[in-house]
């Protein structure tokens, strides 16, 4: 299959990146190239470009779409989280820039192959990085149902997270992701289901979630983002569910208001100064038009915080 991502909040992204000829970026999703090569454009000549990705598909997909800008283009096999390790290896010390648009990519989606859809039949997989271990057929078949549930739960922010728990448990082995879908299907009441999104929505969000790590990594990848960027120097993050944009939300402003002196204190005494200001007061969200063209760019947000 042909690798396909829609890029989202595209034109919006590159406004509020502000990179300049000459500059060195991080892609830290990299997906298919799409906010990559709009990058490109802008940097070229002399700039650099890293584009980082655990999924090597996406990888080899990012160099094709990208070709023409080969010798500006490094592309890393990798977390965005372990950003600093990668770019000593590179033996780059600060970056003028960086983007990371979190969650699936639409080519991830409809690969039935990988698992993460609901809508389609496939394996129960959801990894992004193929090679690791755990996957959500382990999470599925092995999690005892309590943790089941709190993933679910905490995760899919799904209120029926017990019952469709304890449906799975009852239902095991589950090995396909409409197996896993009629299970969810029978766990929650026809009265819900006719309400709100697809019943397997959460569900599937909060184990992939698990699978893949991606909230407890996110912190870290923000901090150490912001470390290495210059003065001046942007970072900008996409989010797709209220989790996420919560942790960039919170972070940001951290950044630009580390003091921990209770509120009561006449002057700060714990010497944290500010390393970053919030450039989006409120999260850019995309355009009527925009959601029209590609409804899973709904969900998106976008903030941007530029290192002081």
């Amino acid at each position: 299959m042909k690798f396909h991502h829609v890029p989202v909040l595209l034109t919006e992204t590159i406004e509020m990146l502000n990179c300049m000829p000459g500059d060195i970026i991080v892609d830290g999703t990299l997906g298919g190239g799409g906010h990559g090569g709009a990058i490109l454009e802008k940097i070229t000549p002399n700039g650099t470009l890293i584009g980082i990705d655990r999924d090597p598909n996406a990888l080899k997909a990012a160099r094709n779409h990208l070709s023409l800008f080969e010798d500006s283009l490094i592309t890393i096999r990798g977390n965005y989280a372990d950003l600093a390790e990668i770019l000593d290896r590179l033996q780059i010390p600060a970056i003028d820039g960086m983007i990371m648009d979190l969650g699936v990519s639409s080519h991830q989606l409809d690969s039935g192959d990988r698992g993460f859809s609901y809508q389609s039949e496939g394996p129960l997989d959801m990894r992004m990085d193929p090679d690791q271990e755990l996957d959500a057929h382990r999470v599925v078949n092995e999690y005892p149902e309590k943790r089941l549930a709190e993933i679910i739960f905490r995760y899919g922010e799904e209120r029926w997270a017990k019952r469709i728990a304890k449906f799975i448990v009852a239902n095991r082995p589950i090995n396909t992701t409409w197996e896993l879908t009629e299970a969810i299907k029978a766990a929650v009441p026809a009265g819900a289901r006719r309400q709100g999104p697809h019943p397997s929505k959460r569900t599937f969000q909060g184990i992939r979630i698990e699978v893949n790590k991606e909230l407890e990594l996110l912190e870290k990848a923000l901090e150490t983002a912001v470390s290495k960027l210059k003065p001046g120097g942007r970072l900008c993050v996409i989010t797709f569910h209220s989790l996420e944009d919560r942790i960039v939300k919170n972070s940001f402003r951290r950044f630009q208001d580390p003091c921990t002196c209770p509120p009561q204190a006449p002057v700060c005494i714990c010497g944290r100064e500010p390393i970053a200001k919030v450039v989006t007061r409120k999260p850019i969200i995309p355009s009527d038009k925009e959601i029209e063209k590609n409804p899973r760019s709904r969900s998106a947000k976008l903030r941007a915080c530029q290192k002081i």
